[in-house]
């Protein structure tokens, strides 16, 4: 059964390969001095939050992040989950579910009006989790880098 608990200091290691991982899978880079500043506002819990996967073994076997923004359309806030990884021997078995249930009941408890969180169109496996547990809404996205 997966257990899920908030990101601590005493996850660095596992957290790390799970992130570079992430990473990896969607063929980017992030240079360490980000992805330490990032673990680092994960674990002060306050804008980032975090928290990791676990097997029956207490192996990490995902993480996901998320934050809270003000919303137009609503006077709750709103939830954005940004990362979301399982690794590839684990997936299958129920953590990414359980890391989304958890940022849900996250978002419940403190009265926000929705989760919601992106995704590549091609990402097949992640979308057929994602279609089983929220609505897909048919939004496009865009960006610019600054």
């Amino acid at each position: 059964m997966t257990s899920i608990q908030r990101i601590t200091e005493s996850d660095l290691d596992e957290w790390t390969v799970l992130w570079r991982d992430y990473i990896v899978f969607y063929e980017s880079e992030v240079p360490d001095e980000v992805s330490r500043d990032t673990f680092r506002r994960i674990v002060a819990d306050e804008e980032l939050h975090g928290a990791i996967a676990r097997d029956d073994d207490g192996r990490a076997t995902g993480i996901v992040h998320w934050l809270t923004h003000p919303g137009t359309w609503s006077r709750a806030d709103y939830c954005y989950l940004e990362d979301l990884f399982v690794a590839p021997t684990s997936r299958g078995a129920g953590a990414g579910r359980a890391l989304i249930a958890h940022v849900r009941d996250w978002a419940a408890a403190r009265g926000l009006d929705k989760v919601y969180w992106l995704t590549q169109e091609g990402n097949a496996t992640a979308r057929a989790l994602y279609d089983s547990v929220a609505t897909h809404t048919g939004f496009t996205h865009y960006e610019i880098s600054l």
